[in-house]
């Protein structure tokens, strides 16, 4: 993906912002992580959603389509105990759809993750 280091404002795909550095593992491919975040909209910073109001991490398998493409290529590319702000362009979002009427269509978004552990099945 010849985009993805791109820091131009045509760019697309997922920018990471390391805030605390991990020292655990990176996950591989179809493995489960288990992670804590918060989302914003780029635009205007408002919050749509975040697992700690919840108080439940969430679980996803990296690289298998669970998740948007940022989300895969993002985390994936962190290790356990990162915490990291992922930049996602909308075409590594949600895209012209939008999502359950928080999202707009074509919304830039970031995410706080951090990521807790890889959880063996």
């Amino acid at each position: 993906n010849q985009y993805r280091h791109r820091h131009n404002h045509s760019s697309m795909g997922v920018t990471k912002e390391i805030i605390k550095a991990g020292d655990g593992p990176k996950p591989s491919t179809g493995q489960k992580v288990m992670c804590h975040y918060t989302g914003t909209l780029a635009s205007n910073g408002q919050v749509f959603d975040s697992s700690h109001k919840r108080n439940r991490p969430f679980q996803f398998k990296v690289g298998v389509g669970q998740v948007i493409q940022g989300w895969d290529e993002g985390v994936g590319d962190m290790q356990v105990g990162e915490k990291a702000l992922l930049k996602i362009t909308s075409d590594y979002g949600y895209g012209h759809r939008g999502a359950g009427g928080v999202i707009p269509p074509n919304a830039d978004l970031n995410f706080e993750v951090e990521l807790l552990d890889i959880v063996e099945e």
